[in-house]
């Protein structure tokens, strides 16, 4: 029964490991992969004298840090009220409701935030005029940009983080909120000694977690909100290795860049399953 899946990991998943090779070549179509001469590390050293090069790695983890933050903190805002509501067929229709944005593409939702975000007919600029505030261009402008895609990537994927605090609140003992009400504590003080304190291994699991993906700020997003106008800012090592490698034909340096970022993010995930076993005793076997 392990068979299919096996062979689909081998064939899509380790296969095109291969193509690392392509890092350390001159790749000449004409001759192929093996074929092709080698150049050492000069890949590597032409990408990273790259006029831009610095300025893409830190808008990658300028911008992930920042979700990574907003990741935490949101879901743990809205679950903490949300868990507090009695009706059942509420709660789980607001889940819902919240949670469906996870399961869109970035084709469809670039669209649709384009056009809400957008300085003329946008819902947002418009709603911002009633109060006197000019026109923004938040997708074309670079200071903008990369707040732009922290919040609309909150708003798809704050719902996920939601349902696992509210499990985690389900773990926690009623006998303490008992024990609490009857010393007279009220709903702030028992969220701020019962409910964070219970709800903690859970945040710090996500949290030391959530570090291995320090260099993927989300490909599929930038690429379909970005535009040259917001490169300086919006430009991030995904959206590089493409156009290095799609656009330019450079597939020896775009691949030493995607080479690059695979091993960083080796190492990440390697220190973050470390800080998650040492912090929050969680085991990936």
């Amino acid at each position: 029964m392990n068979v299919p899946g096996l062979a689909i990991v081998l064939l899509f998943s380790y296969g095109p490991m291969a193509g690392m090779a392509i890092a350390f070549q001159k790749l000449d179509l004409t001759k192929g992969l093996f074929v092709s001469p080698w150049v050492g590390f000069d890949n590597f050293t032409y990408a990273f004298k790259l006029p831009g090069f610095q300025q893409v790695l830190w808008n990658t983890v300028f911008v992930t840090l920042m979700k990574i933050v907003v990741g935490l903190v949101v879901p743990i805002v809205f679950a903490l009220p949300l868990n507090e509501v009695g009706r059942a067929a509420f709660k789980r229709t607001v889940q819902t409701i919240v949670y469906l944005p996870h399961f869109l593409s970035w084709v469809i939702l670039s669209g649709i935030f384009l056009d809400v975000l957008s300085p003329s007919s946008g819902l947002v600029n418009q709603a911002l005029g009633w109060f006197g505030v000019e026109s923004i261009f938040f997708v074309g402008n670079a200071d903008w940009f990369p707040y732009v895609l922290v919040a609309t990537h909150s708003w798809k994927e704050f719902g996920w983080g939601t349902i696992i605090y509210l499990a985690a609140f389900t773990g926690i003992s009623p006998s303490l909120y008992e024990a609490a009400i009857m010393d007279g504590a009220g709903r702030w003080k028992q969220t701020i000694y019962i409910t964070l304190p219970g709800i903690l291994p859970i945040i710090v699991l996500m949290a030391t977690l959530s570090l291995g993906n320090v260099l993927n700020a989300g490909f599929d997003q930038v690429f379909n909100l970005y535009s040259p106008s917001v490169y300086e800012t919006g430009d991030i090592l995904d959206t590089m290795v493409y156009r290095l490698g799609l656009i330019d034909y450079q597939f020896g340096v775009s691949t030493a860049v995607g080479f690059f970022k695979s091993i960083v993010s080796l190492v990440l995930m390697s220190v973050s399953y470390a800080l998650a076993y040492r912090f929050a005793h969680y085991r990936i076997f």
